[in-house]
């Protein structure tokens, strides 16, 4: 009798893919280390509502150029931002799409701490 083992697909988990692929700097519970790892808890749901902020999200390196599709990408950035961010979202809020996601990574922030002060400044003025 000849057995046949089929691989099993696995189905995107968002919280599997933010642990594996920003839980390392961003800590499991997305705390970071400010201000070199900054924060992923409460000042997302901030940013998002800023010009630019929903495309930021999305440039910075470590999302940007993470090994994942562009809609598994938007699964883990919404992920971040129900879960971490849920109290400071805008009551307005849509989820990133992939669409989005596949603009704005191909851009990639060079200093993404620089520009996360600007948008801060550009909104409230003050560095964030």
């Amino acid at each position: 009798m000849l057995l046949l083992l089929t691989p099993l697909v696995c189905l995107a988990d968002p919280r599997a893919d933010y642990l594996l692929h920003c839980g390392g700097c961003h800590l499991a519970d997305g705390s970071g280390n400010p201000p070199e790892v900054p924060t992923l808890v409460d000042e997302l749901g901030r940013i998002v509502d800023l010009g630019g902020g929903r495309d930021y999200l999305v440039r910075v390196p470590g999302a940007a150029q993470a090994p994942v599709s562009d809609a598994r990408l938007a699964g883990i950035v919404n992920w971040v931002l129900t879960t971490f961010n849920a109290q400071t979202l805008p009551r307005d809020f849509k989820p990133l799409t992939t669409e989005e996601i596949g603009r704005s990574r191909r851009n990639i922030l060079a200093d993404p701490l620089r520009h996360r002060a600007e948008l801060w400044r550009a909104a409230y003025g003050v560095d964030g």
